[in-house]
């Protein structure tokens, strides 16, 4: 429910080409509101009905094959235009664009002509509805985001949209500024230039912003009295991730005809079905090294392929070209070069591929911004926007500190903190990890964030996996992780195998989800459960190294045994027997283990083992000479 506080809540809508969103933001931050299915994406589409019903969302995009006439999408491209200002539009459209009074690009539907804004209309009062379950109130106030591009009379048909929604558009701001917002970029007080990368479904825009901070106010207030100015816009309106689908469905196709006859034809039902594979296999191969493709084709015939990612980023080299080439013209407009870029912020579903982050950062010379999901950053951004006009944004974390401290989680359940609360910002930290099992390839790094020393008792940030590691013994890999906050509080995590090579990394927004006064219950907490955290933290630390010396004697006993006295094996097998015994009752029952007394016993077999160890050592020596 949103409080008596809020009892005029601002919404903050994104009303995007492919998917729309709406979003809320309070002294937590922002957040996306889902519906009752718990989907955050409604589809931009719109089917009419011949009694001119209308169904939005979802169940309209995923009929569009058997209502192509009747679905009307990405109208957001006919907004506030005229006939001849889309005529390069229409070819991408299902259902019928005419001229209407002044030459309005308008909608012929079961012979009823509807305006672009009526449409999507229809979008934002579902919006609507959903905000309105979520909050628990009536919403009737929002700040909705355009293009950079769009002219007055492109912003006047969204306001006129959300007029017929029911909404008072109280702002309309730019799609680029609303990911800056997102981001928290304009806090800090400094100026900065910040380039925008959206690159969703169906077109690019690539944004270069000037942020002049105000004297004024600090924290959301500086945000708000920020001035953002676009320096320069570029782009391709028939640009997105929907070109990679299609390639992957030539593909297909090309080699299902060579393989099983040129006549084969594919009717609609396939075609759609063919480009749901293909997406499938995009998203697939943004995570994975390969996608295997499996198609039945009846009658006996079957389509097998195992695209590689390598392939992959072969097949779609030059529609990542395109993008750059794009952000070329975007700085020479702006009159800058890449070095002068502060910050890049990524945009839209298509920057989760590998290969477009990879080249933006090349190009850019800076790691973009990744931190924030790229459909839902515009949204959030809104929001942020809503939330300070709203008067409910105002407690924003400071970002001059770490507000709580930050690690990762090892081997037991403990907490590794890198770096500690109240650190100024910017701050890096490092420290150097290894692994626990035999022949480990993958090792998972889950980024923890608060003051207590178990996983249990602190705020879960995120995960990621370094993967391909060579196979070594236990304790042999060397683990670099590093943490870096920026100015803005964003956390990179990067983790990196020093033998190998092997990187992998990711980026996270500390701060959202989080009120002043839950950070200061959460500093409480640890300082009143101080000793007993310290205290099991030991527990589990001994348990862990504890438990890696024995298999490292138990190694060393199997390689030596022949040689070891039997007074000396005797020494050894008690002593590993008691240590091995306190393992045991750690695991069971942490609390009934004397942490001094662990530790004494570890100590000991440490010193009892240097013996065994300069055995196996001499032993290999021996050998190998």
């Amino acid at each position: 429910m949103a409080d008596s506080a809020h009892s005029e809540p601002i919404v903050g809508i994104d009303l995007g080409t492919t998917n729309s969103l709406v979003a809320f933001c309070d002294e937590r931050g922002p957040r996306i509101l889902t519906d009752e299915t718990g989907a955050a994406l409604l589809p931009s589409a719109v089917r009419i009905g011949p009694d001119g019903a209308m169904t939005v969302g979802r169940a309209a995009r995923d009929h569009i094959v058997e209502f192509p006439r009747e679905t009307v999408h990405s109208v957001k491209r006919l907004m506030g235009q005229t006939i001849e200002q889309v005529r390069g539009d229409v070819e991408y459209l299902s259902y019928e664009v005419v001229a209407g009074e002044g030459s309005a690009a308008r909608i012929r539907i079961h012979d009823r002509l509807l305006s672009p804004q009526e449409i999507s209309a229809a979008i934002l009062k579902r919006l609507r509805e959903i905000a309105e379950r979520a909050l628990g109130c009536v919403v009737n106030k929002a700040v909705i985001t355009v293009p950079a591009y769009f002219d007055d009379a492109q912003r006047q048909a969204t306001r006129d949209a959300g007029r017929f929604a029911g909404l008072d558009v109280v702002r309309i701001i730019n799609e680029p500024t609303a990911a800056a917002l997102a981001y928290g970029i304009g806090r800090s007080g400094e100026p900065e230039t910040i380039a925008v990368y959206d690159l969703g479904g169906g077109t690019f825009d690539i944004s270069i912003l000037q942020i002049i901070p105000s004297d004024e106010g600090s924290g959301a207030e500086a945000m708000d009295s920020a001035f953002y100015q676009v320096r320069s816009t570029a782009g391709d309106t028939h640009l997105g991730g929907d070109d990679v689908d299609r390639l992957i469905v030539e593909l297909v196709q090309r080699e299902i005809r060579g393989q099983f006859g040129v006549s084969l034809q594919f009717p609609p039902s396939t075609q759609q079905a063919l480009r749901r594979f293909a997406e499938a296999t995009k998203i697939r191969l943004s995570d994975e090294d390969a996608a295997s493709i499996e198609i039945d084709l009846g009658e006996g015939r079957r389509y097998q392929r195992r695209i590689e990612r390598g392939e992959f980023e072969a097949m779609i080299a030059p529609w990542v070209e395109r993008t750059i080439n794009a952000c070329g013209r975007a700085l020479r407009d702006a009159k800058l070069d890449a070095k002068q870029i502060d910050r890049v912020v990524m945009v839209g579903g298509s920057t989760r591929i590998p290969l477009v982050r990879q080249r933006v950062g090349e190009f850019f010379q800076t790691r973009p911004y990744t931190a924030i999901d790229p459909d839902r950053v515009v949204a959030l951004g809104a929001a942020v926007q809503a939330g300070i006009l709203a008067g409910s944004h105002t407690q924003a974390l400071l970002l001059d500190v770490i507000p709580l401290s930050l690690g990762i989680e090892t081997m037991g359940g403990a907490v590794a903190k890198l770096i500690m609360r109240n650190s100024t910002v910017p701050c890096s930290a490092s420290e150097r990890f290894s692994t626990s099992a035999d022949g480990q390839t993958s090792i998972k790094i889950h980024i923890l964030q608060g003051e207590r020393e178990l996983v249990q008792d602190c705020r879960s940030l995120g995960e990621f996996h370094l993967r391909g590691i060579p196979p070594m013994p236990a304790g042999i890999p060397q683990l670099e992780v590093t943490f870096h906050v920026d100015v803005n509080g964003i956390l990179d995590v990067t983790a990196v195998e020093k033998r190998s090579g092997k990187r992998a990394a990711v980026q996270i927004v500390a701060t959202h989800g989080l009120t002043p006064d839950e950070v200061d219950r959460i500093e409480r907490e640890s300082i009143t459960h101080a000793r007993r955290d310290m205290a099991m933290h030991r527990i589990i630390d001994l348990r862990v190294n504890a438990a890696l010396d024995l298999k490292w004697i138990a190694d060393a006993m199997k390689r030596v045994g022949d040689e070891i006295p039997a007074d000396y094996r005797r020494e050894l097998d008690e002593q590993i027997a008691h240590l091995q015994s306190l393992v045991d009752a750690s695991e069971r029952d942490p609390h009934s283990v004397d942490a001094d007394a662990f530790h004494e016993a570890k100590e000991s077999l440490d010193r009892a083992s240097v013996r065994l160890h300069e055995m196996a050592i001499t032993r290999s020596l021996r050998e190998e000479g």
